[in-house]
């Protein structure tokens, strides 16, 4: 009785290995999630006392679609201050970022559009677009970036509606797209009335480098209003993943319609959570917690990076990434991740394989590992442990 896409749709690998991180004694590296030891609890006490002290009643009413004045105005300052310019009629308030490619999937999408994605992906984006009736191809990825002559030339045949990209730490190789990248992909996208969407929820979490503009500020620059980029954030890398907190910034033009398929899907987002997100922006606590992420997150690369050197060595390769919170691993040609996994789960330790990142033809040798959640004693475990896994299948 299931519709064809629902029965295609396959559940997402990390989500089932979650229920991994709950027990005791595994040492998990499959989860994209924030360390649950660094959420401002104190913080979002201190903010809900003081919502619940004065009337809040309106605080459980229905909300307008867009989101509340007060969250928006608050992350356009916000922005501004990190070099983005957005104003807050701009602002769509999502239920995560997830929702933010929803919408634009229902807004763009019609069957026959094509889809690029780059080569390996978020599995999550994979996901819904396979809900959508558009076909999905990869553009090669590498240290280098995207091959920009693949995507000139899968614009210029035709077809292409939509490019999805993570350019800062993207999930899963924790590769960044260069400034000069940025500048072309904005230009061809004019060019041929592609729409980009700009998937940003690492951004912030930069250890090392220099920050880039966003495409979506070339775009603006170059082009004013009439531009095709989409730009989305949220709330969970850096705040709360549990509030569901995303927001969208879109131009004028697509504005209305985006607008209205979230009526169409939920009315709007919570205005309680909202209102917990404005005022903690509006505290200034944010800024003061992201540089304590930043500094944490680094170390806890640094541990696992210095764990695989010394008890996996030549076995497996890894980039280094300067943000986020993802190494991508590759073993020898002829070990299969997903094999190494299930000897890695006898050993009380997990991590995602990486051929669910891609869209087909995956890399059957790749593997992404999440430093969020580790310290220095169970990053060093966990080389151990892999290392002992890996050697009952070379």
């Amino acid at each position: 009785m299931l519709s064809k896409k629902s029965a295609g749709i396959k559940s997402s690998a990390v989500r089932e290995l979650l229920k991994f991180s709950k027990m005791p004694g595994v040492i998990s590296l499959a989860g994209g999630i924030p360390a649950t030891d660094l959420i401002d609890v104190e913080g979002i006490d201190t903010i809900l006392r003081d919502i619940l002290s004065r009337e809040h009643r309106n605080l459980f009413q229905y909300s307008v679609t867009e989101g509340e004045e007060h969250l928006r105005e608050q992350l356009s300052r916000w922005n501004k201050g990190h070099n983005l310019d957005v104003d807050a009629e701009s602002i769509i308030i999502t239920n995560g970022s997830q929702q933010a490619i929803d919408l634009l999937a229902r807004v763009f999408l019609e069957k026959g559009d094509k889809v690029l994605v780059e080569r390996p992906t978020y599995l999550a984006a994979l996901q819904l677009f396979g809900y959508s009736d558009a076909t999905v191809d990869e553009l090669q990825y590498d240290a280098e970036g995207i091959d920009l002559n693949q995507l000139e030339q899968a614009m210029a045949a035709g077809g292409v509606k939509i490019v999805y990209l993570t350019p800062n730490f993207a999930n899963p190789t924790g590769g960044t797209i260069s400034y000069e990248q940025r500048v072309t992909i904005a230009k061809l996208a004019q060019r041929y009335r592609a729409v980009i969407i700009e998937d940003d929820p690492y951004g912030h979490l930069r250890f090392s480098g220099s920050p880039v503009p966003s495409i979506y500020s070339i775009a603006q620059s170059l082009f004013g209003k009439d531009h095709t980029v989409c730009y989305m954030s949220s709330f969970s890398k850096i705040f709360s993943p549990g509030l569901r907190l995303g927001w969208l910034a879109v131009p004028e033009q697509f504005h209305m319609a985006t607008v209205v398929a979230k009526q169409a899907l939920d009315l709007h987002t919570s205005t309680l959570n909202q209102s917990i997100a404005a005022h903690y922006l509006e505290s200034g606590r944010i800024n003061e917690r992201v540089e304590m992420l930043k500094a944490t997150y680094k170390d806890r690369r640094d541990y696992l990076i210095e764990s695989l050197h010394e008890y996996l060595g030549d076995d497996i390769t890894w980039n280094t990434p300067d943000g986020g919170m993802f190494l991508w691993c590759h073993l020898a040609e002829n070990i299969d991740a997903s094999q190494l996994l299930q000897e890695c789960i006898k050993e009380n330790v997990v991590f995602v394989p990486g051929e669910v990142f891609f869209a087909r033809n995956p890399q059957k040798n790749s593997l992404r590992l999440s430093y969020s959640m580790l310290n220095n004693d169970n990053a060093r475990e966990a080389g151990i442990r892999i290392a002992r896994a890996l050697s009952r299948l070379k």
